[in-house]
């Protein structure tokens, strides 16, 4: 069991949380949701190559990525006036078109953001 932490509880949270009446309920609904979050990124995510991964992670510098800027990858990246040997921007849009956004949600929290 880990020790106690503060979290600010921010309008997600709050959304997720809303029903339960009790700490143990909040706690409890918290740790379900990063077990069952966790679980979905180790079964998904896309293999990039080195210059896919560095087209995404210029597209993704801005910091945080909300879902609808996650939805929009495929059409940033034929946007994205980055460049690099060996990548084919339409090729990673078509293939980045093709993922679930749980698929997507996992490249973008991969590379940190």
């Amino acid at each position: 069991m880990s020790e106690k932490t503060r979290v600010f509880f921010g309008p997600p949270l709050a959304l997720l949380t809303a029903a339960q009446t009790n700490t143990m309920e909040v706690s409890g609904k918290i740790n379900r949701t990063a077990e069952r979050y966790l679980e979905i990124m180790r079964h998904h995510g896309l293999e990039l190559s080195e210059a896919e991964r560095a087209c995404i992670a210029h597209i993704c510098d801005v910091g945080f990525m909300a879902p609808q800027e996650i939805r929009d990858l495929p059409f940033e990246v034929r946007q994205a006036e980055f460049q690099c040997e060996q990548l084919d921007k339409e090729a990673l849009a078509t293939r980045l078109e093709a993922a679930s956004f749980a698929d997507l949600v996992a490249v973008v929290e991969e590379l940190g953001f």
